[in-house]
């Protein structure tokens, strides 16, 4: 049965507010109701409700998410290999000098658990808790290329491969073949597939039975990362920060 028919809507309209909301910091009622095409009524009576179970606060005209969502949050990364993974993606980030993730395995997706820019570089976007198309991203990529054939046949058929980019691989054998070649290799490159003028170089976390739980990526302007940095020195230092965390995820 089709995601469409499954769904509650009042559930799904609630969690189109709030992502709404996330993406505008804040909001009236009149401004979301244009947003999510809902009338004002409709879209009062469900910021009411959350705000009474404690995730919209009120300033004003206008709603900000709670810091509720934090309690929600620290548990959900719980289940992570986070301590390691970040000690580990953070030396990469000082090793290269360059933007560096941990992208964790979530369903039908990859989600960013872990980002740490090298000193010096900041950035305003967080991106922790945002979507990694498993075949646009380099990260992404190392994830599907370790799931069975089956799995991923099915994942496609209920995603899609969206193109975000003129880069992104949208036909399916060309996909199968770049995800045999990630598997040969333990690497995976983002071309400009997801962000025009990015790249990156990932490589897959494994569990002890060879399913995906993330991948270490590294990322960085198509000027910096292209050519020799990305295709020898880069990789090299992915592959093996990607094996440290491995080895103490088998071990924990």
């Amino acid at each position: 049965m089709a995601d469409e028919q499954i769904r509650i809507k009042s559930i799904a309209t609630c969690f189109q507010i709030l992502e709404q909301i996330q993406t505008d910091g804040s909001a009236g009622i009149s401004e979301l109701a244009r947003e999510v095409g809902l009338s004002k009524s409709a879209v009062y009576k469900h910021v009411q409700t959350l705000s009474r179970l404690g995730y919209l606060v009120r300033e004003g005209d206008e709603y900000h998410l709670s810091l509720q969502f934090l309690m929600l949050g620290t548990e959900a990364r719980k289940r992570l290999p986070l301590t390691v993974a970040e000690r580990v993606v953070t030396e990469l980030a000082e090793t290269t000098g360059h933007t560096t993730n941990f992208i964790a395995r979530e369903n039908d997706r990859g989600i960013y658990a872990l980002r740490v820019e090298p000193e010096g570089m900041a950035s305003e976007e967080r991106l922790e808790g945002k979507v990694a198309p498993l075949h646009a991203t380099a990260g992404g990529k190392s994830i599907f290329a370790y799931l069975d054939d089956d799995e991923r046949d099915e994942m496609i058929e209920r995603t899609g491969l969206a193109a975000f980019t003129e880069k992104t691989i949208t036909d399916r054998t060309v996909l199968k073949e770049e995800l045999q070649s990630i598997r040969d290799k333990r690497v995976a490159f983002d071309r400009e597939e997801f962000i025009e003028g990015v790249q990156c170089v990932a490589s897959p976390v494994l569990a002890s039975d060879h399913s995906p739980v993330g991948s270490v990526s590294v990322t960085g302007d198509i000027e910096i990362m292209s050519g020799k940095r990305l295709e020898e020195e880069v990789v090299g230092l992915v592959v093996s920060a990607a094996k440290t965390i491995e080895k103490e995820v088998r071990t924990a």
